[in-house]
């Protein structure tokens, strides 16, 4: 028998801290709110604080020299980041924006130490998470290697699914995504992702709003994500 999910084991996504840990950095921590665009933290800069988004989104990009951008990744709700260069006492190798006017809770470094001190139980929780983020990326490439775009881009919609803490009474998921920014998250023309999306949502399986994506079906999205092909058909 194959192991359960980690989130079904735990309770929770692989990606998030305990309730005890999350609780006891938030109670560290101040608030700070940023206007949608505004720069959280520069790449190059040095890591002072650990962060949680609790509204609104932060994307977290790369610049090459001559200006073109690279989307590494969205962080939602719910969700800590920029512990990696703080542990490891690196300087930041990635831009943070906020997507939307978003809240941010910003634990500085001292505390965060206080908190982790010599309890090696919090520190293997970030273990953990720096190593989901890890796996994450490595299956990131091998996807933008060999998997078709509709395989890349219905994981991506479901990963970022994942990522969001939400009722799931409330209804279908709403995503702060733009086209192209899963674009470049992806490795693929605005023009791609769109004609991808517009087909999915003939269909039934999303619907598209100017910087956002409701996913209606995720079970055929899953299908897809799952195929190989992009086609959500079995094979034969």
């Amino acid at each position: 028998m194959k192991d359960r999910p980690e989130k079904e084991r735990s309770g929770r996504a692989p990606d998030r801290l305990s309730p005890e840990l999350d609780g006891l950095l938030r109670a560290k921590g101040r608030r700070r709110r940023l206007s949608r665009g505004e720069v959280l933290y520069a790449r190059g800069s040095s890591p002072g604080s650990v962060y949680r988004v609790e509204s609104g989104a932060i994307q977290l990009s790369t610049t090459s020299r001559s200006d073109r951008e690279a989307v590494l990744g969205v962080v939602e709700p719910g969700r800590w980041f920029g512990e990696l260069t703080l542990l490891i006492e690196a300087p930041r190798v990635h831009d943070a924006r906020a997507l939307a006017d978003t809240e941010v809770v910003v634990v500085p470094a001292r505390r965060f130490h206080e908190v982790l001190g010599d309890r090696s139980d919090y520190l293997l929780e970030f273990l953990r998470l720096v190593c989901h983020r890890y796996k994450w990326a490595i299956e990131r490439i091998d996807a933008t290697i060999l998997q078709p775009l509709a395989v890349r881009l219905a994981q991506c919609l479901l990963a970022t699914q994942e990522g969001i803490a939400r009722d799931e009474a409330a209804g279908p998921a709403e995503l702060r995504l733009s086209q192209e920014g899963l674009g470049q998250m992806l490795g693929a023309s605005r023009q791609s992702v769109n004609r991808q999306l517009k087909q999915w949502e003939s269909e039934g399986l999303l619907t598209l709003a100017y910087g956002r994506i409701r996913l209606l079906d995720t079970q055929a999205l899953r299908a897809i994500a799952l195929d190989g092909d992009g086609t959500g058909r079995p094979p034969g």
